[in-house]
Formats: C-alpha cells, structure tokens, sequence
C-alpha cells in the first residue's frame, strides 16, 4: 500500500495488523521529542495514527449542562465557580430533574448524541445522590449517552452511578504533577487518581484530560499527556482545553497560549492515545476557523456543541454547522450497544491492559517498565 492510499484509506479497509500498538508506558523525554518534531511532521504522523481508528470526517458531538452552578469550595485557580474568588458569576441550585431532561431533549434534537452535566461540588452528597441518579436514568432513556462530572467520588458513589446507566465520567488531571500545586490546592493529583479508579473498576467509561495556557512549561504538558496515556487503559474521551481567562480568577492575566502549541498538543494526544476521542473543548469561541481546522486535522474528533459549557461561552451552533460543512465533516453516528455487550467490551478492554503491562514487564528493560511514575 503506497503512501497516499494508506492516507486516503478508511478504518474499514486497514487490518488490525496495521494499527501500531498500543502503549502504556510512555517516557517524559519521548513525548517532548513528538512535542519538538517539524509541525508538518508531527501533524502527518498524528493525521495517519488517527485514520487508523476513526472516520477522518466524523466528529462526536456533545452538549454539556450545568446542573449546579458555582459556590464550589475547590480553589482551582482557572475556575469562576470557585467560591474562593469574585468572578460576578451567579449561584444556582441544583436543577430540577425535569428541567435537566428538557435541555436533554433539545441537545438531542441539534444532533447530540452524548449528555453530560456538570456540577460545582467538591464531591457529590449523599442527599444529592438521587436526584442526580435520576438525571442519568432520565437521559439514557432519551436514548442519548450520559457523562457527568460532579467532583471526587467514592467507590460506593461510581457504583451507583454504573448501576443508574451512567456511560462517561468525567474528572480532568488539569496539568502535569508538577505543576499541579500552583493551580490547586484543595485537593490532590492522587485524589483525582483515585477518582478515576473508582470510576475504571465501577465499569464506566472515562472522560479525563486537562487544561493548556496556565503558564505550564512544554515538560508540564508532556508531563500531563504522559500521566493520560499510562493510565492502565486509556481514557476513553481525552478533553484538551484552552484557558478561557476569567477576570477575578487568579489567571485573568496570564499569558495567551501560542495556537500552534496547542495544535501539537492535540496531535501528541492522538498519537500516544490512538484509540480515544480526542475532545476539542472549551476555548473554541477563542479559536479561529483555521485553528479549528488544524485540530481536526490532528486527530481532534469530538467537540462540545451549544452556545454555553458550563458558565462559558463557546461557538453558536449554527456557526459550529456552518464550519462542518465548509471542511465536509459530519457528526460521528452513535453505535448503539447493550448493557452486556457494552459491560463485557469494557471487562476485555482491562484484561488487554493488564496483559499488556504483564509482557512489558517480562520483556522490557527495568528502567523503561514504570512509565507516569518515574517522573513523579
């Protein structure tokens, strides 16, 4: 197969023997060697990894709620719903189950085909609990997916959530361990670790990823993808966002992040995760079209769609529909799966992982087998 046909070749007509492995033991130094490659390199490398495993043309589309919005006792130091800082934003309760619902039905009719709902809490309450069950059972039976992020959670709660139907949680790493103290400080990097076992062993999916332009270094970033990309399985959503400066929150005067090195952090993401959406998320009411093209190319193919994420804003849909069709891209079709099957793909997925790490301790040498936690 030539060059160009490998290029122009669907999932569909390549054999699994094509698709490179698999990783889970990624090195600092190696992800800031993708990071440094020539633009034009880094994005064909990115373009082919992502073409083994996708529609190049197809997007997932999502639409993000927030169920509770602000008095958030974190300390997150991008965050204007944090209760630490005067950002003018207005508080509200938890929303009403039926009017979750409502804004679900209304995401699914613009073309969503997954819901998630967000919550500023430090951990979800156990009196909370089961109205929020009832917002995940409520929009499953619309027949859209069903993500949520609600802070920490304990195992008995991740429990809970799988058992109501819930399919994606979401709980971000934000930045590399090292940077992760001048961001946070209210809760730890292990903390969100141990969130994301919770959610993995419950049986759910996970979305994770992080934010660029705090002020992290090019290290911090690879340091971020590393800790994804080493995850025994990897997330299956990978958010990458770009700071949206608030004015009250301690980064309102941070430095704007070059576009391209978000671009390459994109087309990283897609190769050390070959396998995983790689979510254009918030910052995109910052971004140009071009920008935006750029990250498609690089293996982005999930956005958010709808005029708000949380107490941001982010592109009309509209214009969102009218970029789409100037790059000849379409909404990626939801598969639809049953509970077993969907429960017992999962179980193999984690098996593969372990398999995996066993042959590499087996085979590798000693040095290169610890992956995320040498560095750490």
């Amino acid at each position: 197969m030539d060059e160009l046909t490998k290029m122009t070749a669907t999932p569909d007509s390549r054999t699994a023997a094509a698709a490179p492995a698999t990783r889970h033991d990624w090195q600092r130094g190696e992800i800031e060697a993708l990071l440094a490659l020539p633009f034009n390199d880094l994005l064909f490398r990115a373009q082919s990894v992502h073409r083994e495993h996708f529609d190049p043309n197809a997007v997932q589309i999502s639409t993000l709620l927030s169920i509770k919005t602000g008095a958030c006792p974190e300390d997150c130091k991008y965050c204007p719903q944090s209760g630490h800082y005067n950002t003018g934003l207005e508080r509200e309760k938890l929303l009403q189950v039926e009017a979750v619902l409502e804004q679900a039905r209304r995401a699914k009719e613009v073309g969503a085909s997954r819901f998630c709902m967000g919550a500023a809490w430090k951990h979800p309450s156990a009196k909370d609990m089961p109205y929020v069950l009832e917002m995940v059972k409520g929009v499953r039976a619309l027949g859209l997916e069903t993500c949520m992020t609600l802070g920490m959670l304990s195992r008995e709660q991740a429990e809970q959530l799988n058992d109501a139907g819930l399919d994606y949680y979401n709980h971000n790493l934000d930045t590399s361990p090292e940077y992760y103290g001048e961001i946070i400080t209210t809760r730890t990097y292990a903390d969100r670790l141990e969130t994301l076992d919770h959610v993995r062993q419950a049986g759910m999916k996970i979305c994770s990823g992080g934010i660029l332009g705090m002020g992290e270094s090019v290290n911090d970033r690879a340091g971020l993808l590393q800790q994804l990309a080493n995850l025994p399985t990897h997330p299956e959503s990978v958010p990458i966002n770009m700071l949206i400066r608030i004015q009250g929150t301690p980064l309102e005067h941070v430095e704007d992040l070059d576009p391209l090195d978000f671009i390459r952090t994109i087309a990283v993401a897609r190769i050390l995760m070959p396998r995983s959406h790689v979510r254009l998320a918030a910052g995109r009411e910052l971004m140009s079209d071009e920008t935006q093209a750029m990250a498609f190319f690089a293996g982005a193919n999930s956005i958010f769609y709808g005029e708000r994420l949380l107490t941001a804003q982010n592109p009309q849909a509209s214009h969102d529909k009218q970029l789409f069709d100037r790059l000849g891209l379409h909404p990626e079709q939801r598969e639809e799966v049953d509970d077993a099957t969907q429960e017992a793909a999962l179980q193999a997925q984690m098996a593969r992982a372990r398999l995996d790490a066993l042959t590499t301790d087996a085979s590798a040498p000693r040095h290169t087998t610890r992956g995320a936690a040498a560095d750490v």
